[in-house]
């Protein structure tokens, strides 16, 4: 392992330094190492960081846990994964509170194509376990790789339905790799290491504590394209991620139940309150989402191409690339403010070169 390995782990382990500041330091000095060779002043100079902060880098000395979390990574064939590698799960670089570093085991892409998280109830009804697995089969069928928590109930039940349908299935932790909790699913955890994976950003030695679980679910629900929930009460888990997807403009789907059916409340107040669409099965969701399967010419005309602002020309290769996107990928990426954005947006619509999705998603035509 590398050197700067090192400061990686050891950056995430300095008091009052979380992901966000991490990554404001690293828009400054661009790696691990070069944060802690800054001087105090140059430390205190970066927004929100302060003198407080600035002082906790500057005097952090406790390197002996960052190698012996290397040792740990080396024996059991761990990847590490920090915000800068191109491996990355680059979805998560849309979350403003993304994780700085991971830890992967596993053998699946962090940045398949279609990506979708499944949660909900821990003791799902009879309907709710059929409708996980229906949904879950046909997702697998669509090539739509499944993420979820590894907990008891719908996330297992997904996990393992996936693993029963060939597609990866990857299971974020909110522990360390040196466990799996619950231990109940201990068989299913390996077979998802070899069909899948496990993620987390937690080092070894890391308790699955209370506190920990809302933190796992912003990476159930950053790392993909968008969330289902199947089951829940009006309170838990489910609705946490379903609010951070939303907060990440990611697209949230449920499945209804009966109105008077305490386990279908969550999602059911969910709809009600447009935090997310209904759907019946994964049609819908392949529908919504533009992944139907069509073929689309390789290269646009050079004619309509010449016809195109300054603004529209940059919004183009984008599209080439990678179809559809969100309106957010499409600031990100150009550096356009949100007016010029739409603007092109909306003009490209008008002449039948894109079509809107929901979500606020476009799709390339011609």
């Amino acid at each position: 392992m590398s050197q700067e390995l090192l400061y990686q782990i050891a950056l995430t382990r300095i008091p009052l330094i979380g992901d966000v500041i991490i990554r404001k330091l690293l828009d400054t000095f661009g790696t691990a190492s070069a944060i802690f060779r800054a001087r105090q002043r140059e430390l205190e100079n970066i927004e929100t960081v302060g003198s407080v902060r600035a002082n906790a880098i500057r005097r952090f000395r406790d390197f002996a846990q960052a190698e012996k979390e290397i040792s740990f990574i080396e024996k059991y064939h761990i990847r590490p994964l920090f915000c800068t590698d191109t491996d990355y799960p680059q979805r998560l670089h849309h979350c403003y509170d993304g994780p700085s570093l991971l830890y992967y085991k596993g053998s699946a892409s962090l940045n398949a194509a279609r990506m979708v998280s499944i949660v909900g109830t821990r003791r799902p009804s009879a309907y709710g376990r059929r409708m996980c697995r229906q949904l879950t089969r046909e997702l697998a069928a669509a090539q739509v790789t499944v993420v979820s928590g590894l907990a008891y109930g719908i996330d297992i039940l997904a996990h393992e339905t996936a693993l029963e349908a060939g597609t990866p299935t990857i299971g974020v932790l909110a522990h360390g790799l040196d466990r799996i909790y619950p231990a109940a699913h201990k068989t299913t955890a390996v077979a998802m290491m070899a069909q899948g994976g496990l993620l987390t950003d937690f080092m070894s030695g890391h308790l699955p504590d209370r506190q920990n679980f809302p933190k796992r679910n912003r990476i159930v629900a950053g790392i993909c394209d968008a969330t289902v929930v199947i089951e829940s009460g009006i309170q838990g888990g489910s609705l946490i991620t379903a609010d951070l997807a939303g907060g990440y403009n990611r697209d949230v789907f449920c499945i209804p139940g009966r109105a008077d059916d305490p386990q279908a409340a969550g999602c059911n107040h969910l709809i009600k309150n447009n935090k997310a669409m209904l759907i019946s099965g994964a049609a819908d969701i392949i529908q919504m989402m533009g992944w139907e399967t069509q073929a689309k010419p390789a290269v646009i005309q050079q004619e309509l191409f010449l016809q195109l602002s300054d603004n529209e020309q940059k919004l183009m290769p984008l599209f080439r690339e990678k179809s559809p996107r969100h309106l957010e990928e499409l600031y990100l990426l150009t550096g356009l403010t949100g007016s010029q954005v739409a603007e092109a947006v909306f003009n490209l619509e008008m002449r039948s070169v894109l079509k809107s999705l929901p979500g606020q998603r476009y799709e390339l035509i011609r």
